[in-house]
């Protein structure tokens, strides 16, 4: 589930709590309460201008694409993919600026890392339900955080882990009302999903 918005929305933040829409998407892949809560903040302050999702990836590789449309007021991409199976785990890109010194950018690919929405404490990609109590934070899951042999991403060895997904966004056309671009193309390496927007 992804949105355009502008700077007074934001789906979820790194280092802060996640709402109960995104732990929901994250623990269970029920959309209903992050809906809710992006079109309540569209009504209210007129931050949210569009709402766009993609067919899942079936199974540990692949691609999916989908369109989105931005705006010179809402030029911001937010969205989190659920990584299934898993205890509350995603991928996801926070307030990612389509625009740059007024002018749209053509193409912009970015690597995608797992993040852990700090509200369920397994470790494994099977691990049963544990809730996080008092929740944590969102956090970026690395190859050495958490540091537990148990982790599904814990390798020691490793600086770094490699992104777990691609995004790639190619502007379609431009218009008067604003920007159209689709997820497309989201070609996968060995066992990682490749999230392609072209």
């Amino acid at each position: 589930i992804g949105v355009t918005h502008s700077s007074d929305y934001s789906m979820w933040k790194k280092n802060e709590y996640a709402s109960n829409g995104v732990r929901d998407f994250a623990e269970k892949g029920e959309a209903w309460a992050l809906m809710k809560e992006i079109e309540e903040a569209g009504e209210k302050i007129q931050s949210v201008h569009g709402i766009f999702s993609a067919p899942a990836i079936s199974s540990g590789t692949g691609q999916t694409s989908t369109e989105l449309e931005a705006h010179p007021r809402h030029p911001l991409v937010s969205f989190v993919v659920r990584i299934v199976p898993s205890p509350d785990w995603f991928v996801g890109i926070d307030s990612l600026n389509l625009c740059e010194e007024d002018h749209w950018m053509d193409e912009v690919s970015v690597d995608l890392f797992p993040y852990d929405a700090g509200t369920d404490s397994g470790f494994t990609f099977s691990s049963p339900n544990f809730a996080t109590i008092p929740q944590d934070t969102v956090t970026e899951i690395t190859c050495s955080s958490p540091s537990h042999p148990a982790n599904s991403f814990y390798y020691p060895k490793l600086k770094i882990l490699p992104p777990i997904a691609q995004v790639t966004m190619v502007k379609l056309k431009k218009s008067q009302l604003g920007l159209s671009a689709p997820f497309i193309n989201l070609p996968a390496k060995s066992n990682e999903i490749i999230d392609t927007v072209s």
